[in-house]
């Protein structure tokens, strides 16, 4: 069974987001910061983080750039998912180590497929 973490401070955004991996049959873990993301990255190792960016305290391009160099969880994909929708925050995020970059609302198809994908790459 696939293992997802969710780096979220938005409960409404991690009740849909659980919602839709569980009903994938995805077990399914949550960090409301991007500190406590990192730690929980480095403790269950999950096969993928879904990563938001505007949260308190360290944002979700600081979390995805200290998990992408620590070497425990550097091969954890990060795919970003988040109401920035400009180019340069996605370049940005794909700079800093994320393996794909979603805008909300996000559509469950493609959410899943596009974990697939993080997963096969």
């Amino acid at each position: 069974m696939l293992h997802i973490l969710i780096i979220d401070d938005s409960p409404t955004e991690v009740h849909v987001f659980k919602s839709i991996l569980e009903k994938h049959q995805i077990q399914v873990s949550v960090a409301t910061n991007g500190e406590e993301g990192i730690v929980m990255a480095g403790e269950i190792s999950p096969d993928l983080i879904l990563m938001d960016v505007v949260m308190p305290g360290k944002n979700g391009f600081q979390a995805t750039r200290d998990l992408s160099r620590n070497p425990k969880t550097s091969s954890i994909p990060v795919i970003i998912i988040t109401t920035k929708d400009q180019e340069t925050d996605k370049i940005w995020g794909m700079r800093q180590g994320a393996r794909d970059y979603i805008v909300k609302p996000a559509n469950e198809q493609d959410l899943i497929d596009r974990i697939h994908r993080a997963l096969e790459s």
